[in-house]
């Protein structure tokens, strides 16, 4: 769009603090934009609760310190207290994803949404929290966030965002829109895990039941609605799509699909609507419960095995939280057409500031590491350029903290049509890589394919690290790779091969 439509206001201290001019963007665009990368970050709202919100400590105990069974044997769930403390987790989650975005908006000037991340908050419930109490645990999260903020500061976290060579850049940029593809069709159903295969199409390699229906229907609106370049597409598509399965729901009582039970049922969120019962004043408890210091003692006391494993594994959560944003700022400031020659966004420092603040929010408010969110890229495609973009996300972050029961009955199927159309906007930057040097081409196609099939970005930029080293190592070009780049291939050796330290610990 000319810039000549937003001249009026490019003289404004909004417009001129946000770039919103310069950027080729306008207020409209960054509103629809930040809203559109909100709804298809809300099913965190709907997912953090039931990820850490279920889980118990190594003392049997939900974050709120109620006992997760009421009896010894561990067979009858306080149901009480899990409600009770899934509530409160998704406003713990609501409130930093809020603040830390407008943060992200108002300072790094980016349209990067932050939330709690999903590959940590797994790893804490499942992997953490049961060797330790859910405050130590949370702590880990904390230090992980200050270890981030310490490398901004000196500089370090820059310096390596910098040594990263452009074809790198570009199979980031690349990989993560296959991710984000991947993301949404799996969230949606459409690709399944399967009896005979590692994944298959919908439910025995047939697309079956009305939530699929929906999805498929949802793609085909926003990719006409992008091609006639109707403002607000991707909004208007999760809008109508979630107001259609509002209405299968309510007539054919479809449920939810769990396990292996109802295949065909919706895959997160069952779009019904709430009751008045379901509104509450949220409930902010859990905000500061976190030790700093117990999970790195044995029983109180100082042990160097326990330690060193302890260390390895805010190691991994730091490294994890390190690159995933790294990975996710490339992308979407190459999206949105932001970055420089070197492939550089504007305001760096600001956005990794940022981004390390939210892991260390994400441990005091008990909701988990905090950092961007690769479906920002969705609100990108709908043309937000800007930090304003972020502002909007963060606000209906903190409405959804008082109307949460709207929020989560919009179903993935809604918002996976747009992560997947984004993906396919994303691929574009392949052209960027050149593909006849196999010094080049090998290391960006295994950043590429790894982000998917891994399910990690962290992985897949890990894997293309390590990778280009080497090849550039083997054709005799070692002193073209910077430095840094050497030492932080090293680190992902440590942190792909954790596993076997932590069991020699």
């Amino acid at each position: 769009m000319s810039t000549t439509s937003t001249a009026p206001d490019s003289g404004s201290r909004i417009d001129r603090w946000f770039e919103i001019t310069q950027r080729g963007s306008t207020r409209g665009r960054e509103v629809r934009g930040g809203l559109v990368t909100f709804f298809t970050m809300a099913y965190i709202l709907a997912l953090n609760p039931l990820i850490i919100g279920t889980a118990a400590d190594k003392n049997g105990k939900l974050l709120n310190g109620a006992p997760k069974f009421l009896d010894a044997a561990g067979k009858t769930l306080n149901e009480t207290a899990i409600d009770q403390n899934k509530m409160m987790v998704l406003a713990a989650t609501a409130l930093i994803a809020g603040i830390m975005t407008i943060l992200m908006g108002v300072w790094g000037r980016f349209p990067l949404g932050i939330a709690a991340g999903l590959g940590i908050n797994s790893l804490l419930a499942y992997s953490v929290a049961p060797t330790m109490t859910w405050p130590q645990a949370m702590g880990l999260v904390v230090w992980e966030g200050v270890l981030i903020f310490l490398f901004v500061v000196t500089g370090v976290r820059e310096m390596i965002f910098r040594a990263v060579p452009r074809s790198l850049r570009a199979a980031i940029g690349v990989g993560i829109g296959m991710f984000v593809a991947f993301v949404g069709l799996v969230d949606s159903g459409v690709i399944r895990a399967g009896s005979g295969t590692p994944v298959q199409l919908g439910i025995a390699g047939s697309l079956e039941g009305w939530p699929i229906a929906v999805c498929v229907l949802g793609f085909l609106l926003v990719a006409i609605l992008y091609m006639r370049k109707v403002r607000g597409s991707m909004l208007i598509a999760i809008a109508a799509v979630s107001v259609l399965a509002v209405i299968i729901e309510a007539v054919a009582k479809i449920g939810p699909h769990v396990g292996d039970d109802n295949p065909t049922g919706w895959a997160l969120n069952v779009p019904r609507l709430p009751s008045a019962s379901s509104f509450t004043w949220p409930d902010l408890s859990l905000i500061g419960k976190v030790d700093l210091v117990g999970g790195f003692l044995k029983d109180g006391h100082f042990n160097l095995a326990t330690f060193l494993s302890v260390l390895l594994i805010v190691f991994s959560l730091m490294l994890a939280d390190f690159f995933d944003t790294m990975g996710t700022v490339v992308a979407i400031g190459s999206q949105a057409g932001l970055n420089d020659a070197q492939g550089n966004p504007p305001h760096l420092k600001e956005i990794l500031m940022v981004d390390s603040l939210a892991a260390v929010a994400g441990g005091l408010g008990s909701a988990s590491s905090a950092t961007g969110f690769v479906e920002s890229t969705a609100g990108v495609g709908e043309g937000a350029r800007t930090g304003l973009a972020s502002v909007t996300t963060g606000v209906a972050f903190l409405v959804a903290m008082f109307i949460s029961p709207i929020i989560t009955m919009i179903p993935s199927e809604a918002a996976a049509p747009v992560l997947v159309f984004v993906g396919f906007l994303m691929m574009a930057q392949v052209r960027e890589i050149d593909w006849n040097d196999i010094a080049e081409g090998v290391p960006a196609f295994l950043a590429i394919v790894f982000m998917p099939f891994a399910y990690s970005i962290t992985v897949g930029i890990g894997a293309g690290f390590i990778v280009y080293c080497i090849t550039k190592l083997a054709v005799g070009k070692a002193r073209l790779v910077h430095p840094i780049l050497w030492v932080v291939s090293a680190l992902f050796v440590i942190y792909f091969a954790q596993g076997l330290l932590l069991g020699l610990l």
